[in-house]
């Protein structure tokens, strides 16, 4: 006999879920500022400390720490704090400038020129100039590097020094949104980035400078004296890895850590403090439409109408989520497509196309990983089960990030594979350019119709056109069921009493906008 809509779903969610708890917290839709609740005490407000010590414990470790190689957000929740961008945003959102002066100025279709901050210098004592930022560009963008990064920055060409505070960015072709592709590239030292021990010597122009890196337990950062911009009052940030969810509000608990990661939502009256802020996260799984029964539209379509992401939302997030409207995309990106609906959940319709295409009983591989995003292995496996109750059979693979990140990005592409997507350009090209292309870092379809059309948006300098152009290609891309589609999560943090810090609308963990009390 049949589950009910939710009874299978609710099985698993009290099998998976470790702890419960009665506390809830409050959200801001559409991107706005962060809310913060305390389990045992509100907010705190003593005056801040002269200087503190704090501990932040990450859900995985770093692959690496050089900024430009790796799509990872470990890496970068480290490295946030050690390197810098011409381009920065508010904790809200803003696109305001960072090492350059100020905004930068279009010389022609193909070219930006930006003014640099004067007197930065890299913490190994390299300046800080036009030549290190051209650098940086040709570096990012060169294909032996391979840099997981390239989607961020798919129209840019190459860069030239105009003298020793000025650069031009250069584009392959007109590119409404170079400023905002500025505020991802992170610079780097010239010198110290040639060299082949540089993932392990980091060296930014940042608020922190790195002190060690002890594999497998931590990586501590301490602050910059000659930081040139404004800084908190933490002297040294010490980050652990803790991949169980249960561990790290432990920590948390006992006073052993500052800020946790990916506080588990069942978990948020637990917490000596918790913050939540709508997040650029979504979750989805990425489907080969090339091979094997994958290939078929109807068992595409099947897995996206086989879950439901209401109570997927409902149950396994306590609410910290919203159902994606057949598209990788928020509603405050541009791009975002308001015509379309989500795939609703109707396991009888499923299992008839699973039926009419001749794939009951066909074997699916599910790759994921467990510890870098919230709740990423059950969302996983509760996927898992919604395809096992109408008729295929998922064989369900968990890898570490590492081994993750090289089926996710290497060339031969899983049958499905999960992965949470997010888009700090707030632009549709990041997502489509990554993972709807055909040529996509993370793509797994072979639609030249569709790849054109994103070219096309690329360089389109009429907003009302361009727009056009992404709605029709995300409107294909649910046609087809390129993806299954499921969630936009919140980001939800772990806080300890003496810490005064309010999320950002990019999940950007950066010390130097955190206060601790006395």
């Amino acid at each position: 006999m049949m589950r009910s809509k939710r009874e299978g779903l609710a099985l698993i969610v009290g099998l998976l879920l470790v702890a419960c708890s009665s506390g809830t917290v409050s959200t801001t839709a559409g991107g706005g500022p962060a809310t913060t609740s305390g389990g045992g005490g509100t907010q705190a407000t003593s005056p801040p400390a002269e200087s503190a010590d704090i501990t932040i414990i990450l859900a995985g470790e770093p692959t690496t720490l050089d900024p430009q190689i790796r799509d990872d957000g470990n890496e970068r929740a480290v490295s946030d704090n050690i390197y810098e961008t011409l381009m920065a945003r508010t904790p809200e959102g803003e696109l305001v400038p960072g090492l350059a002066s100020g905004e930068p100025t279009q010389v022609d279709e193909t070219t930006w020129q930006f003014t640099l901050q004067e007197g930065v210098t890299f913490h190994n004592g390299e300046a800080f100039n036009a030549d290190s930022v051209v650098a940086s560009v040709n570096r990012i963008i060169d294909p032996d590097f391979a840099s997981e990064q390239v989607s961020f920055f798919s129209t840019i060409s190459g860069a030239e020094a105009v003298d020793d505070t000025t650069v031009n960015i250069l584009t392959n072709e007109p590119d409404p949104i170079l400023p905002a592709r500025m505020y991802w590239m992170k610079m780097v030292p010239a010198t110290a980035s040639a060299d082949a021990a540089f993932a392990d010597n980091p060296s930014g122009t940042g608020p922190y400078r790195f002190v060690e890196w002890v594999r497998g337990d931590h990586v501590t950062l301490e602050a910059n004296p000659d930081y040139w911009g404004e800084s908190g009052n933490v002297s040294t940030v010490t980050y652990r890895f803790v991949p169980e969810a249960g561990t790290r509000l432990s920590a948390l608990i006992a006073g052993d850590a500052d800020v946790i990661t990916n506080l588990q939502p069942e978990d948020i009256g637990s917490a000596p403090q918790s913050a939540s802020v709508t997040g650029l996260e979504h979750p989805m799984l990425i489907i080969n439409t090339t091979e094997g029964a994958t290939a078929d539209v109807r068992v595409r379509q099947a897995m996206n109408l086989a879950v439901d992401k209401q109570a997927m939302a409902d149950e396994l997030f306590a609410g910290n989520a919203t159902v994606d409207q057949c598209q990788i995309l928020s509603e405050s990106f541009f791009g975002f497509n308001p015509d379309l609906e989500p795939y609703g959940y109707d396991p009888d319709a499923a299992r008839a196309l699973i039926a009419e295409a001749g794939a009951e009983g066909a074997t699916v591989e599910l790759i994921g990983t467990s510890g870098r995003w919230l709740k990423d292995r059950e969302v996983v496996e509760v996927v898992g089960n919604f395809l096992s109750e109408v008729g295929l059979v998922p064989e369900v693979q968990i890898f570490e990030f590492d081994e993750y990140l090289n089926r996710l990005f290497g060339d031969i592409r899983p049958p499905v594979i999960y992965v949470t997507s997010s888009n700090e350009l707030l632009d549709a090209d990041r997502q489509l350019s990554a993972y709807y292309h055909l040529d996509g870092i993370g793509a797994s379809n072979d639609d030249a119709e569709l790849a054109g059309w994103i070219d096309e948006a690329r360089s389109e300098t009429d907003v009302a056109a361009r727009e056009g152009l992404y709605h029709q290609a995300v409107q294909k891309a649910c046609d087809e069921a390129y993806f299954l589609f499921m969630l936009n999560i919140n980001d939800v943090y772990g806080m300890s009493e003496r810490l005064q810090w309010q999320p950002r609308v990019d999940a950007k963990i950066l010390v130097k906008e955190m206060t601790v009390s006395a």
